[in-house]
């Protein structure tokens, strides 16, 4: 039964992520992606929880793998916004 709980919540994790992230528009993806890096980091503490768990193996794969999801989220928005705010900096700095 916890399996099939588990299972479920997994597939609407998933189902949830491509329905909220089909649904912006693309002018707004990169000032939402830098935005949601407090979420991601929320998502990462609860991977590295559920991965640490030690209720099975299922679980510990599935964690880990979701901390390596949400690291690489993590990463890729600190990315982008850096770049994203590289483009609002005066020409001067640009040059250098």
């Amino acid at each position: 039964m916890t399996f099939l709980i588990a299972l479920t919540l997994f597939v609407l994790a998933i189902f949830l992520g491509v329905e909220l992230i089909s649904k912006v528009p693309p002018t707004l993806h990169t000032p939402l992606m830098s935005g949601s890096n407090a979420i991601s980091g929320i998502t990462l503490i609860g991977a590295l929880v559920a991965a640490g768990a030690d209720h099975s193996l299922l679980t510990t794969i599935l964690g880990f793998g979701a901390v390596v999801l949400a690291t690489i989220n993590v990463v890729g928005g600190f990315l982008v916004t850096h770049r994203m705010l590289g483009m609002f900096g005066s020409n001067r700095k640009r040059q250098s």
